[in-house]
């Protein structure tokens, strides 16, 4: 198990980063609960180091917020418990500068615990830990990834409420609305530099390890790379803060960076592949393989994940919209299937040296919560290999024609996605039972919230034809 001393940040952190930084006058202190949204508040300076010595008091509340922020009652944590005070303590190394936000802000990265400073069993951070330690207790560690696309879009909807794509170019007047899919286009990269400079810039100042950027599939999406390695909280850590990042440089331009899975109808989808590998207690990839297959402890992995994704959908499709982006030939995979070098699969194993080899997971939207889903697929993946389930042969070719055919399903729609996982003893083993409770009556909530509201394709479709 990981001691909990070496989760929390220590009080010279905050010496240090004051001393170094003597501009700095206001501190957000980030909490990221349930639903994926970061919260918290502003603080001055001088609350800074009294917050690493002793912590911040937050409501219980918090931690079961829906995503529009309201409060979850069926959960008990609001009225039924009395809503008491847990205590937010900083994550080491995420105190950083946040100049989008002004050359006098930084921000910080903070966990839940009980005022004993145990782990909260419902922060998203601890439950990635838990299953952290069960590799840990086999002496593996993962190695992964975030690859995350959104879309650049005009703060500004239109008439009917429409989302419209931003204009981007180097200055007010001299770009263009992006309207072709152009995949992998320069001239959209190129009409993008002042975003993509400024973005590369504030990442290095906060310490992302952010990578190569692409023109995707449709007009006005993007998508950046963040550098693997060996510390999975450290890397939901830098997806959190890079998706925070985006969206506070995008409005500083005019621009608003969505993350929904799903924004525009006739265009596609906005994923997060989360690409993985495992290593032994010296460092090596117990992957690597000349067999473009992998080895077979990498098979185990991928049969655990095809075994656990139908369990795990609710948390890799987190929200109403997230099911509008799962469509045959998109892009976005349909079944749990696995192949080779074949984008048309769930589970891929990427073309390249025996040394790369590793699996990336196509499930996950952009709108998922990155602790929630590295601890979802990361669990399968300890699952698969402990109990060596052997995935079948990889698909050829279709995988869509293949999913079609495929025994293995995931659910087609929200509500069914939440009764599977409220369903699931091997993510309630791994992710703890109280927290799929408490993430299913917050989504069961949510799902209330949303369908009972009318909008205006209700209007559209029934006002004049029922």
């Amino acid at each position: 198990m990981t001691s909990t001393s070496a989760l929390i940040a220590r009080p010279a952190e905050a010496d240090a980063f004051l001393a170094a930084n003597p501009e700095i006058e206001f501190i957000e202190v980030i909490f990221t609960a349930l639903s994926g949204v970061p919260r918290g508040k502003r603080v001055r300076r001088s609350e800074l180091a009294n917050i690493y010595e002793n912590g911040r008091l937050f409501p219980s509340s918090m931690l079961v917020a829906d995503v529009t922020g309201l409060d979850c009652e069926d959960t008990g944590l609001v009225w039924g418990n009395g809503d008491p005070d847990f205590l937010l303590l900083p994550v080491p190394g995420t105190l950083v500068r946040a100049p989008w936000l002004g050359d006098d802000v930084a921000q910080v990265i903070t966990s839940m615990y009980n005022l004993d400073r145990t782990p909260n069993d419902l922060d998203p951070r601890h439950v990635l830990q838990r299953v952290l330690d069960r590799f840990r207790s086999i002496d593996l560690t993962p190695v992964v990834a975030c690859e995350i696309e959104y879309y650049l879009v005009d703060p500004v909807r239109g008439p009917r409420g429409e989302l419209r794509l931003a204009q981007t170019g180097s200055g007010p007047g001299t770009g263009a609305v992006p309207h072709l899919g152009d995949v992998f286009s320069l001239r959209e990269i190129q009409d993008l530099a002042p975003f993509l400079k400024e973005l590369w810039r504030l990442a290095d100042i906060q310490n992302i390890p952010l990578e190569a950027a692409i023109s995707e599939y449709s007009a006005g999406q993007v998508e950046l790379t963040l550098h693997h390695g060996p510390d999975a909280l450290r890397a939901a850590d830098e997806a959190q803060m890079y998706k925070r990042l985006a969206r506070g440089l995008a409005a500083t331009q005019g621009m608003e960076a969505t993350f929904m899975a799903k924004p525009f109808t006739h265009s596609a989808g906005s994923s997060m592949h989360l690409h993985f590998s495992v290593a032994d207690d010296a460092g090596d990839s117990i992957f690597a393989s000349e067999d473009p297959q992998g080895t077979p402890v990498m098979r185990h992995a991928i049969g655990g994940l095809r075994e656990t994704q139908a369990e795990a959908f609710g948390i890799f499709a987190p929200n109403a919209n997230s099911y509008r982006r799962f469509k045959a030939n998109s892009y976005a995979p349909t079944a749990p299937i696995w192949g080779v070098n074949n984008r048309s699969v769930s589970l891929r194993v990427p073309a390249g040296p025996p040394s790369s080899r590793h699996v990336e997971h196509r499930f996950a939207g952009a709108d998922a919560n990155p602790y929630l889903a590295l601890a979802a697929m990361l669990a399968g993946v300890h699952y698969g290999i402990v109990n060596q389930i052997d995935p079948g042969p990889p698909v050829e070719g279709d995988g869509y024609k293949a999913a079609a055919l495929s025994t293995l399903r995931v659910p087609g729609n929200w509500y069914a996605a939440i009764d599977a996982l409220d369903r699931s003893e091997i993510l309630r083993d791994y992710l703890g039972s109280r927290f799929i409770d408490m993430y299913c009556a917050v989504k069961r909530t949510e799902q209330d919230r949303f369908f009972s509201e009318v909008v205006s394709l209700d209007y559209d479709w029934y006002l004049k034809t029922v």
